[in-house]
């Protein structure tokens, strides 16, 4: 514990709440959405057979995750090797393996705090069987049970997508919304983040791109005009998916949850069940800063589950981990590149597969 005391005070400052402006506490300090939207729009392209796919996933997350496995398992491997017990001094250094892995404070507390009462129980004593028990207890951590929110043939089914500006909210929305039209659904998006012409002109040309069908106004009207439109459309059309585009930031951080708030009202009072689900967007890179994004969120909104994406792009993928077990929320996409199906189903078994195998092993 004494890396721990030494370093709470650097380590708990990424705990504490964010201050009142969104542009600097809850915006990451980079954004890709400002680049030329026809660029970060991919076609949509055929796959091919289910079990040539499932190894091509395999194969793709394992690469993503090389930074993260290079980060956090190659250093466990390091700190194990030549080790002939598990003694204080061996768990103090894991801690600080784990913290600077971005698993958070409390994550990494409740880890090594599992870890010592198995070595106290006499049930773990040998170093190399350390390592998968780490697997074990990650992986119980990252299987959270899908929150009651999710209404499974609901039409149409609405998902109210949320996020801060930067983090790839409406391209997530694009790629899900490919995920849905490919299934035979019918789409709708609808552009309610007004506020940013370059968000209602991405989300149009998404919407050509995967043959979805859009609701936007032309001006900068009120966003819940926009999905009152958006939902009365899905209701005549005969619509299966809604997805809503809402905004990322506003003058304040009370004026952004307002408006979010403000909106979901307006989907409730057409339909009573909806939404159904409010996905909120979080960018792996930002670290525990996610984790405050989603704390904020989940308390305006309730959120009913996360897609992280980004996750190729950074060695502390750790915050998957994190997140999961400090917010209790399903973790349920993960993005892994720019390509449509780099949006995938979070798989724990096949995450904590990937993240621990060789870089070598085959798929």
């Amino acid at each position: 514990m004494k890396w721990f005391k030494k370093k709470k005070q650097t380590v708990d400052r990424s705990q504490e709440e964010p201050h009142e402006s969104v542009a600097q506490d809850l915006e990451p300090e980079t954004s890709r959405e400002g680049e030329d939207v026809r660029e970060a729009v991919e076609p949509v392209e055929a796959t091919g057979a289910p079990e040539a796919e499932k190894q091509g996933f395999f194969r793709r997350l394992r690469n993503r995750l090389s930074k993260t496995r290079q980060g956090f398992v190659s250093r466990v491997d390091q700190l194990l090797l030549g080790k002939k017990e598990i003694d204080e001094a061996l768990l103090e250094e894991l801690e600080e393996i784990l913290i600077t892995s971005d698993l958070g404070v409390q994550t990494t507390m409740a880890l090594i705090e599992k870890v010592r009462e198995k070595v106290e129980r006499k049930d773990l004593s040998n170093p190399e069987e350390l390592k998968e028990a780490l697997q074990s207890e990650i992986l119980h951590f990252l299987k959270v049970p899908p929150r009651p929110g999710r209404i499974a043939g609901e039409k149409p089914h609405v998902i109210m997508v949320v996020g801060v500006n930067g983090v790839g909210k409406t391209t997530t929305i694009g790629k899900l919304g490919a995920r849905y039209v490919k299934e035979g659904k019918r789409v709708l998006l609808i552009a309610a983040d007004t506020f940013r012409a370059a968000a209602v002109e991405q989300l149009a040309i998404w919407a050509e791109r995967i043959s979805a069908e859009l609701v936007r106004h032309r001006d900068k009207s009120d966003p819940s005009a926009v999905v009152y439109d958006g939902i009365h459309a899905a209701k005549t059309r005969g619509v299966d998916v809604v997805i809503i585009d809402t905004a990322g930031r506003l003058h304040t951080r009370v004026n952004l949850m307002e408006e979010l708030k403000k909106i979901r009202r307006t989907v409730t009072r057409q339909l009573p069940d909806a939404p159904h689900e409010i996905l909120l967007v979080l960018d792996a890179t930002t670290g525990q800063n996610a984790i405050s994004q989603a704390q904020l969120f989940h308390e305006a909104l309730e959120i009913t589950g996360i897609a992280l994406v980004k996750l190729d792009g950074t060695a502390k993928g750790g915050i998957v981990v994190g997140i999961c077990d400090s917010l209790g929320l399903p973790l349920q996409y993960i993005g892994l590149g720019e390509k449509v199906e780099d949006l995938q189903d979070f798989n724990p078994d096949a995450f904590m597969k990937a993240l621990f195998s060789e870089v070598n092993q085959g798929a």
